[in-house]
C-alpha cells in the first residue's frame, strides 16, 4: 500500500521541489494551499497527479479532512510567527486529531538549537515551536540544512562580482554550511518515507569557508578575487541593533538586517552542523558550492 505524504505549502520553493521527490518515490501526494494561492501553480500540481486541498490554514477542522489516513506531514510553510508558530500549531493539532503518525516541522536553516533568543528573529519563532511541538504525542523529524546555496548568487552578499571581493565577518577560515534547494527537498523526501528517521538530521551540500570561497569563485569565473573582511562579529553585531532600531517595522519576512542575523550565526560557527547524515540514503547526490556557481554562470553569467 502506498503512503500518503501532506505537504504544507506545496506551491512554495521547497513545496514544489519535494512533492515531485515524492512522486518519484511512489508516494501519494496531497498539498495543502492556501486559498489565495496562484491558480497556476495549483493547475500544475493536478496534473502531476497530486490531490490538492486549497484551504484555510487556522481551520483545524478543515485541515484535519486531509490529514485523514496521512503517514506523515511535511511543513515548508515560510513566514512570521502568524505562521511558523501559529499556523504550524494548528497544523500540528490537525494531524494529531487525524492519527498522523509523524510531522517534520519547516525550519530547514542552521542548527538553531545552538542558539539563544534574540540572535535571530526567524530562528527564535522556530524554537518557540518546538517547545510546542515537543510535548505532543507525534514523531518529528527536524531536518537542518545550513543555509541555500542559491543564496550565494541572491540576497546572501557574500560574493561580490562587481569588487572581485569574497566578504567575510570574523574568521575567514570558519566553515559554512550550504545546500541546494533540489538537495535539501530529495533528502527531506527521503525522511517523509522513512519511519526510523530520528529527531535531527543534519545535511550539507558543501562545508566552505571565505578562504576557499575565493579559490573556487576564481576557478568558476577565470579571474582573480580576493578576500575582503568587513569586520570583526561584535561589529556586525552592532550594525544589525542599529540598522534594526531605524528601520520601520514592518511584516517582512527577510528585512536587510534578518539576513545579518543569519550572517553573524554562520560566520560565528554558532549555527554550524556537526555530524552530518549526508550518507543516510545513497541515492541522493549533493551538490558542491562549486558545481552550483559554475551551472549558475553557466545560465546567467552572474560571476
Amino acid at each position: 500500500m502506498k503512503k500518503i505524504v501532506l505537504v504544507a505549502g506545496g506551491t512554495g520553493n521547497i513545496g514544489e521541489r519535494l512533492v515531485k521527490e515524492l512522486l518519484k518515490q511512489g508516494a501519494d501526494v496531497r498539498v495543502l494551499a492556501r486559498l489565495s494561492s496562484d491558480s497556476k501553480k495549483i493547475s500544475k500540481l493536478k496534473a502531476l497527479g497530486v490531490e490538492v486541498f486549497q484551504v484555510d490554514m487556522m481551520n483545524q477542522s478543515e485541515l484535519s479532512k486531509a490529514c485523514v489516513n496521512v503517514s506523515c506531514v511535511v511543513s515548508t510553510l515560510a513566514g512570521l510567527q502568524d505562521v511558523i508558530i501559529d499556523a504550524q500549531k494548528v497544523l500540528l493539532d490537525a494531524a494529531l486529531a487525524a492519527g498522523v503518525p509523524r510531522f517534520i516541522p519547516s525550519d530547514f536553516s542552521l542548527d538553531f538549537t545552538k542558539l539563544t533568543n534574540g540572535e535571530n528573529r526567524n530562528l527564535d519563532f522556530r524554537r518557540e515551536f518546538h517547545a510546542y511541538l515537543n510535548s505532543k504525542p507525534i514523531a518529528v523529524t527536524t531536518i537542518f540544512n545550513g543555509a541555500f546555496t542559491e543564496l550565494l548568487t541572491g540576497e546572501m552578499p557574500l560574493i561580490l562580482p562587481k569588487f572581485k571581493k569574497i566578504l567575510y565577518w570574523g574568521d575567514a577560515d570558519q566553515q559554512m554550511d550550504f545546500t541546494t534547494m533540489d538537495d535539501t527537498a530529495a533528502f527531506t523526501a527521503h525522511v517523509a518515507m522513512d519511519d526510523e528517521s530520528p529527531r535531527f538530521l543534519r545535511i550539507a551540500g558543501d562545508q566552505i569557508s571565505a578562504r576557499q570561497m575565493v579559490q573556487v569563485v576564481g576557478r568558476v569565473s577565470n579571474d582573480t578575487f580576493k578576500l575582503f573582511k568587513a569586520g570583526n562579529l561584535g561589529l556586525l553585531g552592532l550594525l544589525i541593533k542599529l540598522i534594526r532600531a531605524i528601520t520601520p517595522e514592518k511584516d517582512e519576512l527577510y528585512p536587510v538586517w534578518q539576513g545579518m542575523q543569519y550572517m553573524r550565526n554562520m560566520m560565528s560557527g554558532r549555527g554550524k552542523l556537526i555530524g552530518l547524515d549526508n550518507d543516510r540514503y545513497a541515492s541522493v547526490k549533493w551538490t558542491s558550492v562549486a558545481e552550483f556557481l559554475m551551472r549558475s554562470n553557466s545560465e546567467s553569467n552572474k560571476i
